[in-house]
Formats: structure tokens, C-alpha cells, sequence
């Protein structure tokens, strides 16, 4: 899929996350690349979200910033409305790293708690499949790997 993070009052947001696309940043303190190339979703909710990001250990216990293990929340601007919306993962306020989620519809119970930085702007039809995986009912894990094969930045 495709995604845009243009939203006003989360730019910086935006750039980590463009940069975990395109790995730019090189290695983090674990020595892991700085990724998301490879890494999987390890939490699949139908009707919730899909999460994903924990390019350290890939089951939801790891993750890092570019800037080091955590960084504080910016702006909550926008709103878990629908469908598509790219938003950080968390474990309380300011513990966000690189894990990040999707939508699968409307989530206003994580207004003012995730920050929304981005959505779907392409390819729906993977949104749509991903929601359909089998999962372990007693941790939300797809019983088949559910992986970012590729990523990168499209400049215009």
C-alpha cells in the first residue's frame, strides 16, 4: 500500500517515518537497521487495526526511534475518523518508538492518546486482506507472517 503523512502539526512525525522508509538513518542502538524493510505486523484486530513497526524483535515487545528508544508525542491534530490512518503505537504518553498502526475503521477511543500522522492513500485491497489473515485469538498474531516486503520514498 501507499500512504501519505501531510497532516499539519505532525511534520516531524512525518519525516521519522519517512525515514524508516527509506532507511536512511543506518543502524540503532540495537544494531539493527533502521527499517521497516523486512519487519512484520505482529497484532492483526479485524475491525480494529493492524500494528506493526518493531523492526527489533518483530512481536511487539521492541522498537526504536531515530532519535534513541522513545520520543515524546507530538500534536494531536487529527482524528481516528476511518479507514486507512496511520497512527503511533504506544505504551503511555511520550513512550512512542517506531511502532505504528492501521486502521481498519473508526477508533475515537485513541483520540488524544495515538498520534495520528498519516493514512492510506493506495491499496485499500491490502487493508482488506490483512483483515481477513487467521490470528491467534489470544494475542492478535497472524498465524502467517504478515510482512513490509519493500519500502521506500516516492519524491515527485
Amino acid at each position: 500500500f501507499e500512504w501519505a503523512g501531510v497532516l499539519e502539526g505532525v511534520e516531524h512525525l512525518t519525516q521519522k517515518a519517512s525515514a524508516f522508509c527509506a532507511g536512511e538513518k543506518g543502524e540503532g542502538k540495537k544494531g539493527k537497521p533502521l527499517c521497516f524493510k523486512n519487519s512484520l505486523f505482529h497484532r492483526v484486530i479485524p475491525g480494529f487495526m493492524m500494528q506493526g513497526g518493531d523492526f527489533t524483535n518483530g512481536d511487539g515487545t521492541g522498537g526504536e526511534s531515530i532519535y534513541g528508544p522513545q520520543f515524546n508525542d507530538e500534536k494531536f491534530v487529527d482524528q481516528h475518523t476511518g479507514r486507512g490512518q496511520l497512527s503511533m503505537a504506544n505504551c503511555g504518553p511520550n513512550t512512542n518508538s517506531s511502532q505504528f498502526f492501521i486502521t481498519f475503521g473508526p477508533a475515537p477511543h485513541l483520540d488524544g492518546k495515538h498520534v495520528v500522522f498519516g493514512e492510506v492513500v493506495e491499496g485499500q485491497d491490502v487493508l482488506d486482506e490483512v483483515e481477513d489473515v487467521e490470528t491467534d485469538k489470544s494475542n492478535d498474531r497472524p498465524k502467517q507472517d504478515v510482512q513490509i516486503v519493500d519500502c521506500g520514498e516516492v519524491k515527485c
